[in-house]
This record gives C-alpha cells, structure tokens and sequence, in this order.
C-alpha cells in the first residue's frame, strides 16, 4: 500500500493529514507555525513532524507517494513561493528545500487553489475537471481548476479572483491597496462594509440597528425578511455575480464552489447571487451550476494530497 501526505500551512497553525492515495484521510493533526526568525523553523517542523508520524506508523519512504504542501502566497508551477508575507517568507522553492529535508518529492501550491483541488476531489466539486473554488471568508478566494489540473499562472497568482475590480467610485483602499477590488463587496468584512453604507444612507427600522453587525447577522436578518438586509444582500449579490460572470467567461467551469464562513448561510446566497451573475454572463456560461464546499477545514490537506497525484 502506498500513502501520500497533505499539509496545509496557515498563519497560526500547520495543519498535517496522512492519506492512502484513495485520497482517505487515515490521520490529521496539526502542529504551531514558528514564524520567528523570518519563517526559517516552520518547514523544518513540518519535516520531523511527518518524519515522527513514519516511525510511529513503522512506515518507509518507499511506501510514501510524496508531500503535498499548500502555502498562504503565490507558488508557481514549480514550487517557487513568490513571497508569503504572513509567514515571513521570501522568494525561494518550497518543493526543493522540504524535499532536501525529508527526502521525499514535494509539490507546492497556493493555499486557496489546493484547497479547490481538494473540494473537485473529495468535496463540493466531485465529479467536475473544471470548476473555480470561492472561499468568501475576511477575503474572498479563488482557485481555477481546468480539466482536472490547478490553474497557477505565471507567478503563482492565478485565481485571485478577489482583486477583480468591480467598482469604480471606491475611496477606501483594499488590503492589496488598490480600490474597488471585489474583495472589498464580496467577502464576509465586505459584507459589514455594504451593510454600514446602506444603514447610513437610510432610517429605515432594521435589526441590524441593534448590536454589532457580522456577516452572520446580514445573513439571518435576511433570512427573517428585514428589508434593509435584504438591500445589503442584493447588493452583496450584485458584486459577486459580475466578479464571477467575468471569471465564466474567461475559464468556462462547470460549478463554481462557494466556501469560507459566510457560506454558512448556505443556499440563500446563490438566490442573491445568480440573477445577476445571468444578467452579466455570456450565454456560453449561463447553466453553470453553483454548490456549497463540504470539505471545511479540510479542504487544504485533502487539495494537497491530490497535489502529489497529480500526473504531470
């Protein structure tokens, strides 16, 4: 029998899995991401965290497929990050140095389009070769699968569909600082951002005038029919469904997968979202299907595990 391992490094925590190239997951754990000293101790952590998991499961390197490894910054083809600034991380391969470490082959990816891999794989996407992935969290995400095969572009950075600009009246600056970036509408601090906008350009009574205002609040009031979460949603709805008609009519997916935490209020935002994402599409594109993300946290490790499989 043959295993794979996937690992998904965030900000705070490494999270591991071990697989059988099934793509079963027959152990996760996780393990602190040291970022002092520039990032210099986090792959190294993750060499003799995997190395310890071997001994413990009396496992050889010969029976081990590979490292899928997913990284919070562009990654190119080859492995090279182009800068992982929440890490500390400068320009350098991932794949060659956790490689010479653990002895074992390492692909690397962007964290947000192995995580797209892992929901075609196992998840929201299963059964579909191309699809985008959208995780609508602090920011919104993307990761482009086309026939069964990541979509990293030149420099790693394709798929980050969150800085399509879709608005040109922005004064406030997106954390990439440009303005008007869809990050800035279609992400859950998006949402509180609309939300804040709408309220003061209105008296109108809402429940949203009463404590603070979150994503999950939007949402719910929407759900209880407020009038003035249903404009914020419209809105939302709005922004989202240009951003993604853009994204159809250059990658044609089958699905678009929607994950991240205001996904939570499950399919009540593709009612917001589709009509106008018909309204902008090209015809071609119009049946595309839309589907929640089933992974969760998981999705990371699962997409990296897939990584190592994947047949170049």
């Amino acid at each position: 029998m043959k295993y794979v391992f996937g690992v998904d490094i965030g900000g705070t925590t490494v999270k591991l899995g071990f697989f059988d190239t099934e793509g079963n997951i027959l152990e996760k754990w996780e393990i602190p991401t040291r970022k002092d000293l520039g990032g210099k101790y986090i792959l190294p952590d993750i060499a003799d965290s995997i190395t310890d998991k071997l001994m413990e499961k009396g496992i050889t390197k010969e029976e081990v497929v590979g490292v899928g490894v997913g990284v919070p910054g562009p990654v190119d083809a080859d492995g090279v990050v182009f800068k992982a600034v929440n890490l500390g991380w400068d320009i350098f391969s991932v794949s060659n140095t956790l490689g010479d470490l653990i002895n074992l082959p390492v692909k690397a990816g962007n964290d947000a389009n192995v995580a797209a891999l892992g929901e075609m794989w196992k998840g929201g996407g299963k059964g579909h070769d191309d699809l985008v992935a959208v995780t609508l969290g602090t920011g919104v995400g993307g990761g482009i699968i086309v026939q069964g095969k990541l979509l990293a572009g030149a420099t790693g950075a394709g798929g980050e569909i969150g800085h399509i600009h879709v608005e040109d009246n922005e004064t406030d600056r997106c954390g990439c600082g440009k303005q008007g970036c869809l990050e800035q509408y279609g992400s859950a601090t998006g949402l509180v951002r609309i939300a804040n906008r709408v309220l003061a350009a209105t008296d109108e009574t809402s429940v949203l005038r009463d404590g603070e205002i979150s994503a999950k609040s939007i949402c719910d009031a929407a759900k209880a029919k407020d009038a003035v979460a249903i404009k914020v949603m419209e809105q939302f709805g709005a922004y989202l469904g240009r951003g993604l008609a853009a994204i159809a009519c250059v990658v044609n997916p089958e699905i678009f997968v929607i994950g991240g935490g205001v996904s939570k209020a499950g399919e009540m935002l593709f009612d917001y979202i589709r009509p106008h994402y018909e309204k902008y599409v090209f015809h071609g594109s119009k049946n595309t299907k839309f589907a929640l993300a089933t992974l969760g946290n998981d999705a990371g490790i699962v997409g990296a595990a897939r990584l190592v499989l994947e047949q170049d």
